[in-house]
């Protein structure tokens, strides 16, 4: 990407929750490479995360750094807001990726699942905002990027917890996006279908023994029954439309839920 494309990135403090692993982690990594200073986000201590930290660090020049919390707590949001600001700045761009899944019918589905769910997949993305939207206002300039899902626009049995919580993030996008229109501030929604994750790996090898067929049947015929295209998209894939949207080509792009799914959405 040119150095013009990335003009908006350079030297800008950007949070991105839940980074330590899966799209997170890619997205980390193309906000470092793009020039940004990066502040990394998990619940693992910094000691088991060294080697995480140094594979985002070598993407760039940017300066990394590592704050873990439990983001299901808002307390815990907000002080992941302080010590961003502390040590690399006020947050100039903020990517609420951090979610979890679970599912189950809903008669049976867990209430502690549900909460947890929401708690974590929106309203942490609620409290983020909130805690770095005034800066963002105030300099004239900012980037909101909710991590969505396919999910967020569409349904699927037996994940009624993420499904609402996805839907609703698409509407805090479009509530925040309108709210700070006359800003310089945007907000985008990213709505990936099945992206290629160490988590996906896990899910078919575990659906493979479950159904006792090989894996690419699995891939094919449960996994990406719904993406016409039968491609799993990649964290890189995600990364790079984070950098555009920060960029000068996303400078009129707010309030839009964006499908990132190989075609899932236009059934």
């Amino acid at each position: 990407m040119s150095d013009q494309s990335n003009q908006d990135v350079k030297g800008r403090t950007a949070l991105v929750t839940g980074s330590t692993s899966g799209i997170g982690l890619g997205v980390a990594k193309a906000l470092v490479a793009a020039g940004a200073n990066v502040m990394v986000n998990g619940r693992t201590p910094k000691g088991d995360v060294s080697a995480i930290l140094d594979e985002i660090r070598g993407a760039g020049d940017g300066q990394v750094d590592y704050v873990s919390a439990d983001l299901s707590q808002a307390t815990e949001v907000a002080r992941l807001v302080e010590e961003t600001t502390t040590r690399l700045g006020a947050p100039d761009i903020l990517v609420n990726n951090a979610g979890v899944q679970h599912v189950s019918p809903l008669e049976d589905f867990p209430a502690e699942k549900w909460e947890l769910i929401i708690s974590l997949n929106l309203s942490a993305a609620f409290h983020s905002t909130k805690a770095c939207l005034g800066h963002m206002k105030t300099q004239g300039w900012g980037r909101i990027i909710n991590v969505s899902s396919a999910h967020g626009i569409v349904a699927s049995p037996f994940k009624s917890a993420y499904v609402a919580a996805k839907h609703g993030l698409n509407g805090l996008t479009k509530v925040t996006a309108l709210e700070a229109a006359e800003t310089g501030v945007t907000c985008n929604a990213i709505c990936p279908g099945y992206v290629w994750t160490p988590l996906v790996a896990k899910q078919i090898d575990d659906q493979a023994k479950s159904h006792n067929i090989p894996k690419e049947d699995v891939i094919r015929d449960i996994i990406l029954k719904p993406q016409p295209n039968k491609q799993f998209a990649t964290v890189e894939e995600i990364g790079a439309l984070t950098v555009f949207l920060c960029g000068m080509g996303g400078r009129s792009i707010t309030g839009a839920s964006l499908p990132v799914d190989g075609g899932w959405t236009a059934h």
